[in-house]
């Protein structure tokens, strides 16, 4: 009896032993508590953490990481814009005409190719940091002397330039072996542009011919002046003797009116018509506009500096007349 009293106590003594204290539960209880809603704010933070890299993520691959643009199927018409008289506004109207095809979406590319006097970045108030200067010399290939204007192709009006080199003698008497090797750069660039616009130089030598015939389309820029249209006349006779089939396109620049402007037209057609036997075809007229000085001097783009010009609205007639033909 005595024993089994004493087994009784040890196993009370042992339970009072096996039992939590007291002080480790009131300890223990606010601690789990205090995990519970840590371990909660936690998971609400890794829940945001996911969510912003989420959207991240989704931003990633919708802008800055666009699809690739597809490969163009065809090269770009290569456009020479021609005078054979000086101070008719030829370069001015090349730099338009890039503008004009950029703002209608297409990717052009304006080469300087008055290689003696060459004034295309001048007027737009660029500086390149090379031409074709560095070309011709063999210091660089044709497509690394691209300079983007107005941000480049791509943008409202932006296209890019191969510039020319102005007060060099030599390029002026450059060999026509060399414009043959700038002529074959060119047309490894033209699958990368919509439209390619050649500024030739003044007068009818054996370089501006050479360019003339490397291009698709000439488009002869001409004004109402009698040496203007004489001038041009010889530029058309001298590439149909040379084999020449062009038909070319015409531009009245500098005109009173389009009335008048198209009468100009129509007497330099009849005189290739009646001498030339065939009729070149009428791109449109741009109208005289005292805010074209003001921009060149200014080496805006007109534009930009004046938007709502006549002008250029004209500029933006002759595109869709070149574009539908």
């Amino acid at each position: 009896m005595g024993a089994h009293l004493q087994d009784k106590d040890r196993s009370r003594e042992r339970g009072r032993e096996d039992e939590i204290p007291p002080e480790f539960l009131r300890f223990l209880v606010p601690s789990c508590f205090f995990v519970i809603v840590l371990c909660g704010c936690l998971i609400q933070y890794l829940r945001g953490v996911a969510g912003t890299f989420n959207r991240l993520d989704k931003c990633v691959g919708a802008h800055a990481l666009p699809e690739p643009p597809l490969p163009r199927t065809r090269a770009a018409p290569i456009y020479a814009i021609a005078s054979g008289k000086g101070g008719v506004g030829k370069t001015w109207l090349s730099t338009m005409l890039s503008i004009a095809f950029g703002r209608a979406g297409q990717r052009a590319l304006l080469v300087d190719c008055d290689l003696g006097l060459a004034n295309v970045d001048v007027q737009l108030g660029v500086r390149p940091t090379a031409d074709v200067h560095s070309v011709v010399r063999g210091f660089l290939e044709l497509e690394s002397a691209v300079t983007p204007v107005l941000g480049g192709p791509g943008r409202n009006g932006g296209f890019d330039l191969i510039a020319g080199h102005s007060g060099s003698g030599a390029l002026g008497a450059v060999k026509l072996e060399e414009v043959g090797r700038i002529c074959t750069g060119l047309t490894k660039l033209t699958p990368h542009y919509d439209r390619v616009i050649l500024d030739l130089s003044a007068g009818i030598d054996p370089t501006v011919l050479r360019f003339a015939r490397a291009a698709d389309r000439l488009v002869l820029v001409t004004t109402d002046e009698p040496t203007a249209l004489t001038d041009a006349y010889a530029m058309v006779k001298l590439l149909r003797l040379q084999g020449s089939q062009m038909v070319p396109w015409v531009i009245v620049n500098m005109a009173e009116s389009r009335v008048k402007g198209r009468k100009v037209f129509d007497q330099f057609s009849m005189a290739c018509n009646e001498y030339l036997g065939f009729k070149p075809r009428f791109a449109g007229v741009v109208c005289r506009d005292t805010r074209v000085p003001d921009s060149i001097r200014a080496q805006t783009p007109l534009p930009i500096r004046h938007p709502q010009s006549q002008a250029y609205e004209d500029v933006i007639r002759i595109v869709e007349t070149l574009n539908a033909g």
